[in-house]
């Protein structure tokens, strides 16, 4: 993987969301959830993450958790995900989420 620089990090925007809504989302060609994220001042915005392996739809309600909110929408399916929520990719190409150790407000940037 190639070198960036700190202006090239600067430019990603990632910012702290809180899970409000989850839906299954049957549609896609591998196993997702609908997301709805609250980011603070910037609103609600979708996402589409394939987490179904580890999360149930129960525990992911009221969660934090970590996404890229500077990317183009991308249309999955029926779906237009505006987020890209952030996790830990393992062998088994299960998805942790990264979030944050305490309590933070939301839609803070990361850095």
């Amino acid at each position: 993987m190639s070198e960036i620089s700190y202006d090239d990090f600067e430019k990603v925007e990632i910012r702290v969301g809180k899970v409000i809504q989850v839906e299954d989302f049957p549609q896609a060609r591998k196993p997702a959830y609908k997301l709805w994220i609250d980011f603070g001042d910037l609103g609600v915005k979708k996402s589409s993450a394939q987490i179904t392996k580890i999360y149930q739809k129960q525990d992911l309600t009221d969660k934090l958790i970590l996404a890229v909110t500077n990317f183009s929408p991308r249309q999955i399916a029926d779906f237009m995900s505006e987020v890209l929520v952030l996790g830990v990719v393992l062998d088994d190409a299960e998805v942790v989420l990264i979030q944050p150790e305490k309590e933070v407000p939301l839609g803070k940037r990361i850095l």
